[in-house]
């Protein structure tokens, strides 16, 4: 029997104050909508006059029908924490995506159920089978999107939010493959990640949900038999299935089929995407260089098309082409998810289940405000998300690689500096017709991207999304100046010293304008490169006079996350362990275990990850992909036997490593390799 998590209660001000926030809100949903809302009526037991109203969030709950939902809450008519008021009525809302319909079962008690759903307008309308249909694969979908990743930062977005796995079963995914199925041509309609600018049939939240339900659970043949159904409606549908038997270690046939259905598509940019990656993955850039040219032409405004491409640069080691293609890559804003908007509540009522309680995980102390130095504070990138991220994470690899005074110097051989354009701006005609934003592309040499249509592309870009990306110089205007570069004198900036490099850069016709976004990339690397210096450097003085380097844990926390956004991944496991002897973090264990993975340090992983498990059900959540990818993948490469001995050998208490088993006993029920002994 799996161990459900506590029930937390939030304690309205005004009664029905939450629900009437969620029906506002309705209209303002732009994706898979916000988790599902449980609201309950109590009373006092001994009269009958004063009505209090308690909610929670949840995820994970079958609703693919009213009973279903209503015998949820009947799970909840008895708690152990109050035996003075008893539930007389409780609501579910769950959204449904597709319609933009909230549905709604009202459980009365004892009594009636009532089930209908409200629409943006907040008028009521009759709940269908079909309507059930969309609100059930909706609320999976909800429960892979908003679970947690083990660091916790998602579970402290939502106070009090029950997360549940929504498939516990090879039946219970087959209902849910099969509802993927049959809704799965309207799947664009949900919306996409925030790195896709536009959803289409192969890249959209129904997509992302399946490929990963399939990655955690491994449930691959599954998969392959879904894409190949639909495949025979829409041959687009190949990149999906091409993906899923790469994941399956079927890489031949993965080959066979790129091939087939890009004869049959030559310019579908998820397939040449597909085999592109395949290609650079399989140390293979030289074939892989031609392939994401062509899906950058075939889809030009799409960030993945150009963060592909200059990925392939980075492997090829040609950093100049790498900086230019970055610099052309659109950027959208951020787009969050669908988070609960509530009123003020008057209290919250936060429960402790015994099985979770052990001394060394106890963060109850959550909420303390730590020193912490303002340099640390303000490390901008850590708050990157989306497009931004991404090109983050090429730039620090290309800074580890070649260092930061020769990414200066490429940067500067490629880019206008403001020294270039101060002394350029004396000497050129304000009637230039060429302008340094579009030279580098339109010129022979260098051709950074193979084709010559990059800045339209910025441009419009540019306009959908305000603030997104840079200054792009107009056509036939002025020359424009360049964004604020980091001060020449702080960082020795190669301006002053124009080597002449292969690529023919060094007249200032042949470069183009830094974007503003990715000058401001630029001085966040600096910033993080310069607190991560120092703090190197104090360590090592410090060691050598034998003194005690104190941080708060928190200090500890952030210095791990920026070693392991610079790469530096021993450094990251020491910050993070440093951070550990102090107080239990689930963000510096998750980095531990995450850090540990592919050094195969087993013992430690485990151990981890029985922390990271126990944390995740002191808060409610019993459910998180990425632990339950985390143990199949030892269990596949240990076996199941090996993996429960080394859980069991932990000095922790036996309800908490029970809740760890519970994990294993998945892999068991969906038949993971290695899970039979």
């Amino acid at each position: 029997m799996v161990t459900a998590p506590a029930v937390p209660e939030i304690y309205e001000d005004e009664l029905h104050s939450a629900i009437e926030a969620r029906t506002e809100s309705l209209q303002t949903l732009r994706e898979l909508g916000p988790p599902d809302l449980v609201h309950l009526i109590k009373q006092p037991i001994k009269s009958a006059t004063k009505q209090v109203g308690v909610y929670h969030h949840v995820t994970g709950i079958d609703a693919s029908s009213s009973a279903s939902l209503a015998a949820y809450i009947n799970t909840l008519t008895y708690s152990p924490h109050d035996k003075q008021h008893k539930v007389v009525s409780g609501l579910y809302c769950c959204y449904n995506a597709f319609s933009r319909l909230d549905m709604r079962v009202q459980v009365y008690i004892p009594g009636t159920v009532e089930s209908y759903c409200i629409d943006e307008r907040g008028d009521k309308r009759v709940a269908t089978d079909e309507l059930w249909l969309e609100t059930y694969l909706c609320s999976v979908l909800r429960a892979y999107s908003y679970a947690d990743d083990g660091s916790g930062d998602t579970i402290k977005k939502i106070a009090g939010a029950r997360r549940f796995n929504p498939i516990t079963s090879t039946e219970s995914e087959h209902k849910f493959l099969d509802a993927a199925e049959r809704l799965f041509f309207n799947g664009w309609q949900l919306g996409s990640d925030p790195e896709i600018q536009v959803p289409n049939l192969v890249s959209n939240h129904l997509t992302t949900g399946l490929l990963d339900y399939i990655h955690t659970t491994g449930r691959y043949a599954s998969g392959i038999n879904l894409f190949e159904k639909l495949r025979t409606r829409d041959p687009e549908i190949s990149s999906l299935l091409a993906r899923v038997y790469i994941q399956a270690d079927e890489e031949v046939k993965a080959v066979q089929l790129l091939h087939e259905a890009i004869q049959e598509l030559p310019m579908d940019y998820s397939l040449l995407d597909c085999q592109a990656e395949f290609c650079n993955k399989k140390g293979r850039s030289d074939l892989a260089l031609e392939i994401a040219k062509r899906s950058v032409v075939s889809a030009p405004s799409e960030f993945g098309t150009w963060a592909r491409l200059a990925e392939i640069y980075v492997s090829l080691e040609q950093w100049d082409l790498a900086l230019l293609t970055l610099n052309s890559c659109p950027m959208f804003t951020y787009q969050d998810k669908d988070a609960p908007r509530m009123p003020e509540p008057q209290r919250v009522f936060l429960p402790l289940m015994p099985e979770a309680i052990c001394d060394e995980i106890d963060d109850s102390n959550v909420d303390d405000i730590e020193l912490v130095h303002p340099t640390l504070r303000k490390l901008h990138a850590a708050g990157f998300k989306g497009t931004f991220l991404k090109a983050y994470l090429l730039l620090t690899e290309i800074t580890k690689k070649i260092g930061w005074d020769q990414l200066l110097k490429i940067r500067s051989q490629v880019f206008v500096m403001e020294e270039e354009y101060r002394q350029e701006k004396q000497t050129v005609p304000a009637t230039q017709s060429r302008n340094a934003s579009t030279t580098a592309l339109r010129s022979p040499s260098p051709k950074p991207n193979g084709h010559g249509e990059v800045e339209e592309t910025s441009d419009s870009e540019e306009a959908r999304n305000g603030e997104a990306s840079g200054p792009s110089a107009e056509a036939g205007g002025s020359i424009e100046k360049p964004g604020h570069t980091v001060a020449s004198e702080i960082v020795k900036a190669g301006s002053d010293e124009p080597e002449s490099s292969p690529q023919n850069y060094t007249h200032f016709q042949n470069k183009r304008l830094c974007e503003r976004w990715l000058d401001n990339l630029f001085m966040v690397l600096y910033e993080d490169l310069r607190v991560y210096t120092i703090w190197r450097t104090e360590m090592a003085q410090y060691r050598q006079q034998q003194i005690l380097y104190k941080k708060s844990a928190e200090e500890w926390e952030i210095l791990g996350e920026l070693a392991e956004r610079l790469h530096h991944f021993d450094e990251a496991i020491e910050a993070y362990e440093a951070c550990l002897q102090m107080k239990f973090s689930p963000k510096a264990m998750k980095g531990v275990l995450k850090l540990n993975e592919p050094q195969h340090n087993i013992r430690d992983v485990c151990g981890a990850l029985i922390r990271l498990v126990t944390w995740q059900y002191r808060w409610y959540s019993e459910f998180s992909p990425s632990l339950l990818f985390t143990i199949r993948k030892l269990i596949e490469e240990e076996g199941a036997v090996k993996i429960r001995s080394i859980i069991q050998g932990t000095s922790l208490p036996q309800h908490v490593l029970d809740l760890t088993h519970q994990y294993a006993a998945l892999c068991a029920a969906f038949r993971s390799s290695g899970s039979d002994g």
